[in-house]
C-alpha cells in the first residue's frame, strides 16, 4: 500500500488544487481579512475596520493582535489571486510536516507512510475548512509541533511565545513544558510572548492596548458562541441550554443562567482532569502534545472546527501508539465524525450563524468534536497506563530472573 503513497498524494494534492482554481465555494473568506485589514494596523482603526463583503450575515473585524497585523501585512503587497495560491502551498506543505513529524515521534520515520496520511487526512473536514476559509490553523500547528518536540528549550519556547503572540489561544502549550517540568522552556515562552507583543505595541500602542485590555474576553466580537461551527465545550452547552454559557444573565433567566454558569465552569474542570488523567502516567511527547493541545480546543470559548486539525496527530497517535480497544474506538470516531462532515451538516441546518435549532439531535450532534476530544484523553490515559504497567512488568520479570541465571 505504502509504494503507491506518492502517486496518491500526487492525486490528492492535484485534487485540491484543481478545487482551489476552479471551486467557487474556497473563498478564502479568512485570509481576505488578514490580507485585507492587516495594512489597517498602520492607519490606526485595525479593530474598527470591518470586511464589507459579508456584511448582510456577519462584517469580518480583524480578531488577532497587532503583531499578527504585522505579519499578514506583506500578503497585501502581492494581488489577491497571487496570495490565494501562496496560502494554499504553505498551508499544504504544513499539513504534510505535521504528518511527517508526528510519525518521526512514534518512530516511525518512512516518508512514503507521511505521504499517504497527508493524502488521507488532505480531505477530512477540519483541514478542508482551514484550507477553504484560508485559515492559520495548519501553519500554527507546525510551528507548535515541530518546536515542542525539540530538547532544545529556546525553540520550543520561542515557538510557543511566537505563536501565542499571532494567535493567543496556543498560548496553552506552555503547559506542556510545566507537565514535563522544563522550566526553562517556559521561561523562554513568556520572553517570546513578550518580545512579540513588545513588537506589536512598539508599531501601535493604543491598538495593542485596545486588544489586549479591552477586546480579548469579548467572544461576540470573534463569531456566534452557540453556532454548530463553535466546537469548544462552550459552544456545546450554550446550544443546549440556549443561550451563551460564559455569561451571566442579568434578566428574568437570571437562576438558570447562574446554574448553566456553574455547569460550564464544572464541565471546564472536568476537562482538566482528563488532561491530567491523559498526561500523569506517560513522558510520550506526542500524546503529551495532543493531550495538551486537546486541552485547548475544549476550554477555549471558541473552537471553530477548522481549530481541530490537532486531530491529525491524535488520530496517528490513537492509530499507531495507543493498542487499547478504546484508541481503536476514538480513532473510529474520528473518521466518522470528520469524514462525514458533521459540522457542515449541521450548519446547513442552521438558518444563519446566529439562530440554531434545537432538537435533540442536533444539541446531541453538537458535542460530536468536544465528545471525541475528550474520549481522546481518557484513551490516551488508559493506554499509557497499561504501557506503563507492562514495561514495569517487564522490568520486574527481568530483575527476578537475573540471579537464576548468574546462580546458573
Amino acid at each position: 500500500m505504502l509504494s503507491v503513497a506518492p502517486w496518491l498524494l500526487a492525486l490528492s494534492v492535484i485534487g485540491h488544487l484543481f478545487m482551489v482554481a476552479f471551486q467557487t465555494k474556497m473563498t478564502m473568506i479568512d485570509l481576505l481579512v488578514y490580507r485585507n485589514g492587516s495594512p489597517h494596523l498602520f492607519s490606526g482603526d485595525l479593530y474598527a475596520w470591518r470586511l464589507d463583503q459579508y456584511a448582510d450575515v456577519f462584517p469580518l473585524p480583524f480578531t488577532y493582535p497587532p503583531f499578527a497585523a504585522a505579519i499578514f501585512t506583506p500578503m497585501s503587497w502581492i494581488p489577491w489571486e497571487a496570495s490565494r495560491w501562496v496560502w494554499q502551498l504553505i498551508c499544504l506543505g504544513c499539513l504534510y510536516f505535521i504528518v511527517r513529524t508526528s510519525l518521526k515521534l512514534l518512530k516511525l520515520n518512512d516518508p512514503r507512510r507521511a505521504m499517504f496520511w497527508t493524502a488521507l487526512v488532505l480531505w477530512i473536514e477540519p483541514v478542508r475548512t482551514t484550507l477553504n476559509y484560508g485559515q492559520i490553523n495548519l501553519v500554527l500547528c507546525a510551528i507548535l509541533i515541530g518546536t515542542l518536540a525539540s530538547a532544545r528549550n529556546w525553540v520550543g519556547g520561542a515557538g510557543v511565545g511566537f505563536t501565542a503572540g499571532i494567535k493567543l489561544t496556543p498560548a496553552i502549550s506552555g503547559l506542556y513544558f510545566l507537565i514535563q517540568r522544563r522550566w526553562m522552556a517556559a521561561v523562554w515562552s513568556f520572553v517570546a510572548f513578550v518580545a512579540v507583543y513588545g513588537i506589536g505595541w512598539v508599531i501601535s500602542p493604543a491598538q495593542s492596548n485596545e486588544f489586549w485590555f479591552e477586546l480579548l474576553g469579548d467572544a461576540s466580537r470573534v463569531g456566534p458562541v452557540g453556532s454548530a461551527i463553535n466546537q469548544s465545550l462552550r459552544g456545546a452547552l450554550s446550544r443546549t441550554v440556549g443561550y451563551d454559557v460564559g455569561h451571566l444573565r442579568h434578566d428574568h433567566l437570571v437562576s438558570d443562567s447562574t446554574l448553566a454558569f456553574y455547569l460550564y465552569l464544572a464541565v471546564m474542570l472536568f476537562a482538566a482532569a482528563l488532561t491530567w488523567f491523559a498526561v500523569s502516567k506517560t513522558k510520550d511527547v506526542l500524546a503529551l502534545i495532543v493531550s495538551v493541545q486537546m486541552l485547548g480546543l475544549l476550554v477555549s470559548p471558541i473552537s471553530w472546527s477548522h481549530h481541530w486539525v490537532w486531530m491529525v496527530p491524535a488520530l496517528l497517535w490513537l492509530i499507531y501508539e495507543g493498542g487499547h480497544l478504546l484508541c481503536k474506538i476514538t480513532a473510529g470516531l474520528w473518521v466518522l465524525l470528520t469524514g462525514g462532515y458533521l459540522i457542515s451538516f449541521l450548519l446547513l441546518a442552521q438558518p444563519n450563524i446566529w439562530d440554531f435549532p434545537r432538537p435533540w439531535i442536533f444539541v446531541l450532534l453538537g458535542w460530536g468534536y468536544p465528545a471525541a476530544g475528550m474520549l481522546t484523553l481518557v484513551a490516551i490515559g488508559l493506554a499509557t497506563r497499561r504501557q506503563r504497567d507492562e514495561l514495569l512488568a517487564g522490568e520486574e520479570e527481568a530483575a527476578d530472573g537475573e540471579p537464576s541465571r548468574v546462580a546458573g
